[in-house]
């Protein structure tokens, strides 16, 4: 379940009444989110390489055989994923690092603390997300 933050624990963000949007605070809350999603992603990668490792023996049985390459297929494809998944949270960290963090890529509006809260990786606001969905589908 790359998608999801759900196994990352943080506290979500009290805003207060009449702060900045994407202030230092903000910031700093969405740095840690990300950098304990990352820290986590990169465990499971190490978890699996070290599965993969341990569990490859040789079975006479081809059933066995067949089994266990699946498994396997199904572990490294899950690890695929996560490996894009870490590639869009540092691209998330550099959009912290140069200030366009937590704005829309489309329209430049802010994309809004609960959303990135729910997917810290969201590059477009709800209006912008709906309208690409809505393209994707006329389009499939």
């Amino acid at each position: 379940m790359p998608e999801s933050i759900s196994t990352v624990k943080f506290t979500p963000y009290r805003e207060r009444q009449g702060e900045d949007y994407m202030n230092g605070h903000q910031l700093e809350h969405f740095r840690q989110i990300l950098l304990a999603w990352k820290r986590q992603l990169r465990q499971e990668v190490e978890r699996t390489v070290q599965h993969l490792q341990d569990e490859a023996v040789v079975c006479a049985d081809p059933n066995d055989r067949a089994s266990q390459e699946e498994e396997f297929a199904v572990e490294l494809r899950a690890r695929d994923r996560e490996r894009k998944l870490i590639k869009k949270i540092d691209e998330a960290l550099a959009q912290l690092d140069s200030g366009a963090y937590g704005f829309c890529e489309a329209c430049g509006e802010p994309i809004g603390v609960r959303r990135l809260e729910a997917r810290p990786t969201a590059t477009l606001c709800i209006d912008c997300k709906e309208l690409e969905e809505r393209r994707e589908r006329q389009w499939a």
